[in-house]
């Protein structure tokens, strides 16, 4: 349990500052957000698997507070 938690930690520390990273036009519309929301979940997909909610919405989650819309 503790290793599912690290592992989570770690991508969502490693997609946040993929996320800071982008542009801010690329950050400014919600289909932006949703595609890099989903290909983040497809590549970090290890650190979701014993997760309840799905990768794509939990990403969403920490990414739509951080978005210029």
């Amino acid at each position: 349990m503790h290793d599912v938690r690290e592992k989570q930690r770690e991508a969502r520390r490693k997609i946040i500052r993929q996320w800071a990273k982008l542009p801010k036009d690329k950050r400014q519309s919600m289909e932006g957000i949703s595609e890099f929301a989903r290909t983040a979940a497809q590549q970090n997909e290890k650190a979701f698997v014993r997760s309840r909610r799905d990768p794509h919405e939990k990403i969403m989650g920490w990414l739509l507070p951080r978005a210029h819309l």
